[in-house]
């Protein structure tokens, strides 16, 4: 399976356990199960939704900053898991450049968001990659402590 194929699967996942807030190894489990994913791609798609889960705190603080004018909460579903996992891979994921994140980010915003969907996504990491020395100091500043 292609890491572009994994990370469809992992926004599946985010999105499920975002909507109905569910175990989110029976998810990702049944997900990886139904499309018969490789040993590999399974693994990847766990580090990149346990990983999302475990620093969402920190992660979602940084889209409500960036996201002016929009509250987190009203924010369409499908868009908010896709800054999840974009920013969860820009980071805290190391072996990922932030050009491939953020593109990922909007390929799949282009597949399941909607029409302004790519727009919307493009922006807020735009201006997040604006700032992101400022904001991985700052970062690893909050999980030392």
């Amino acid at each position: 399976m292609k890491r572009h194929d994994a990370r469809e699967l992992v926004l599946q996942a985010l999105f499920a356990i975002d909507l109905g807030k569910n175990d989110h190894r029976m998810i990702l489990d049944s997900l990886c199960r139904e499309k018969d994913v490789d040993e590999n791609s399974w693994e990847f798609c766990r580090y990149i939704v346990e990983g999302v889960i475990e620093r969402q705190a920190v992660i979602d603080r940084l889209i409500q900053k960036y996201a002016v004018q929009w509250e987190l909460t009203r924010m369409a579903g499908v868009d908010r898991n896709i800054l999840r996992l974009a920013l969860f891979e820009i980071l805290f994921s190391y072996d990922v450049p932030e050009a491939v994140a953020t593109n990922e980010a909007i390929e799949l915003s282009k597949s399941f968001g909607s029409q302004e969907s790519f727009r919307f996504i493009n922006g807020i990491l735009g201006n997040i990659l604006k700032d992101l020395p400022a904001i991985k100091r700052a970062v690893e500043h909050s999980c030392n402590e």
